[in-house]
């Protein structure tokens, strides 16, 4: 406690925030806790021994009991109205989400009879884009965000939930829309935003160098190409899609180099606070992206330190940085984002330093950068690597050479996309920069599905649970020793979490295979049946349903979760709505 009380203390809050979301405990109880917790606090008064050890205890106790009682407000669901159907509604964006094949999709704000609800509106693709400075009215088709028919399935209803809607709407036909004269500033910075992704889409370069510019420096993967998102995600090189703590420390640090010659060394405080102001300026401009906020803050809490003239240090930043997140909203650390970036910021801590001690001694600038950007980039993945497992089933071997190649080149590339965006913003068009910005976004991306094409280093459907991510991490802890002083306390304690893991995994695929069962999955208003038997899945498909489809959101993640990837797959004619199985009948439509 005494060496990393930020740490604990963040560790408790976050204990108190996971254990109300999964208990749901009531108010009163919480209040007990809480109120219990506030009177223990006198105990720093009492000068007696007994009390005087047990103090931090109560300290911590504290602090979870603000964790409940700071998630309990953040799950407090306001009164919805009732709707099914067809609605008459008016509404205004507040998000653009990503398009899909058909339609164009946003978070907005509505009100169906002066009540008030929020909704992802989805509507076809050849309908003009929405923007911030219109209010819209028409017929949608309102409905409650339904629960996953099974376990297996992602709870896409407690994700919206977690921002506070409840309701998907589909606009079919037309709209009408008025002018808005209450903008509010936020409004009007995404509205600035809005354009400038506008003009980005109507420079002189290629599609893909547009979307990924978009991608790198606003934040906006909404109408990004389905295969080179692909790329990405099979590459393990998705981070770079995301404004993260690297294309915050990028910006921040360009901004440093350009006051630099401006400011003498005296001046080196009003270099810092500049530096903050304006990259806590770029993220309102890109709407206040979660990644960006969380790199923002991390750094400002960092450079903190260093305008107080304090010894600055990592854990104590992140720490200050997760309380300041999470006390505005305790969801966000539930968002798979936050869990990532924090992960990864940890990691570089805990083994940045061991590994360096085993690469080459840098003899100049250029040296260190590369050698850093090794280690950096090893101990970012070597601590991620449970959680992207956890979340996406999936991972590449080759991300690992991926990334060390990649990331140099993007480093660099972020700066020329920075500059692009900024010359686009202001309408400042240079056609030789054009062709040489889009030949080295093409070479980029060349060289990104060059990586994601190598098939067998990549590897999917990969099951985990939460009890063997705690232990992937028991044997990261243990990891940073065994480097650091190779000998065989340190290798036994490595070599012991390591087997327990592998035994846990063998003992979770037995309890697995032994799972028999007949499953019918919704898709739609279609139902498919799958049969598993031991460790083998039959899948009874309708013949006209789209296989592709099928294989991304009901086959693959149901063989993942029973931890099995034999299987086959049936189809049955389109004009046969049920089957028995067993004596038991199954049916191929949905029922109403």
């Amino acid at each position: 406690m005494k060496k990393q009380p930020l740490l604990i203390l963040c560790t408790f809050f976050i204990l108190g925030i996971f254990l109300q979301d999964y208990f749901l405990l009531n108010e009163k109880l919480i209040h007990l806790f809480l109120g219990i917790s506030f009177l223990l606090l006198f105990s720093f008064l009492v000068k007696n021994y007994f009390v005087y050890r047990f103090r931090y205890f109560f300290l911590m106790l504290l602090f979870f009991s603000l964790g409940l009682f700071a998630h309990s407000l953040s799950l407090q669901k306001s009164k919805l109205p009732e709707l099914h159907g067809k609605e008459f509604i008016y509404f205004k964006i507040n998000q653009k989400l990503n398009s899909n094949e058909k339609n164009k999709r946003y978070e907005i704000s509505a009100w169906c009879n002066k009540e008030f609800f929020k909704s992802v509106l989805s509507m076809p693709r050849a309908e003009k884009d929405l923007d911030f400075r219109h209010y819209y009215k028409g017929e949608v088709y309102v409905n409650p965000i339904s629960k996953p028919y099974s376990d297996f399935q992602f709870d896409y209803g407690k994700y919206l939930a977690r921002k506070d809607i409840y309701f998907q709407s589909y606009l079919p036909n037309s709209y009408q829309s008025g002018a808005r004269n209450d903008l509010t500033f936020a409004e009007k910075i995404r509205q600035k935003r809005l354009e400038t992704l506008n003009k980005i889409d109507a420079a002189h370069l290629s599609k893909p160098t547009r979307e990924f510019t978009k991608g790198i420096i606003l934040a906006d993967r909404t109408e990004m190409d389905k295969e080179t998102v692909q790329d990405f995600q099979k590459s393990g090189l998705m981070h770079i899609l995301a404004i993260s703590g690297s294309h915050m420390a990028i910006i921040f640090m360009l901004i440093l180099l350009v006051l630099n010659p401006i400011f003498p060394p005296k001046f080196r405080n009003s270099k810092i606070i500049i530096s903050l102001v304006l990259i806590w300026a770029f993220a309102i401009f890109i709407d206040y992206g979660s990644s960006v906020v969380r790199s923002c803050v991390m750094i400002s809490c960092y450079y903190i330190y260093v305008l107080l003239q304090r010894k600055t240090y990592l854990l104590h930043s992140m720490s200050i940085a997760a309380f300041a997140i999470l006390i505005v909203d305790t969801n966000q650390l539930f968002d798979v984002g936050f869990q990532l970036s924090f992960a990864a910021v940890f990691g570089i801590f805990w083994l940045n330093q061991p590994i360096l001690k085993y690469l080459p001694k840098p003899k100049n600038k250029i040296q260190n950068f590369m050698v850093n950007v090794v280690s950096v980039s090893l101990a970012a993945q070597i601590s991620t690597l449970p959680l992207v497992v956890y979340y996406f089933h999936q991972w590449s071997l080759i991300s690992i050479i991926a990334n060390l190649v990649v990331i140099p080149v993007a480093e660099i590339l972020i700066i020329f996309a920075l500059l692009m965006t900024l010359l686009i913003a202001f309408s400042m068009t240079f056609s030789w920069l054009n062709v040489l910005y889009d030949i080295c976004v093409t070479l980029i991306l060349k060289m990104i599905h060059f990586f994601a094409n190598m098939d067998v280093a990549f590897y999917k459907m990969i099951p985990i649970t939460l009890l063997e991510v705690s232990v992937c991490y028991l044997v990261i802890f243990y990891l940073r020793f065994a480097i650091l002083k190779f000998n065989a306390k340190n290798i036994s304690k490595l070599v012991y979490y390591f087997a327990l893991f592998v035994a846990l995994r063998v003992v979770l695929n037995f309890r697995a295979n032994q799972i028999n069962e007949v499953l019918v999955h919704q898709y739609f208003k279609e139902n498919l049946v799958s049969i598993k038997m031991n460790e083998k899945v039959q899948f009874l498909i309708p013949e006209h349903l789209d296989l592709e489809k099928l294989g991304t959101y009901v086959i693959e993640p149901y063989l993942t979760s029973r931890r099995t990837k034999n299987f086959e797959i049936k189809l049955i004619p389109k004009d046969v709505e049920s089957i028995n199985i067993d004596g038991k009948k199954y049916y191929l439509k949905s029922k109403k």
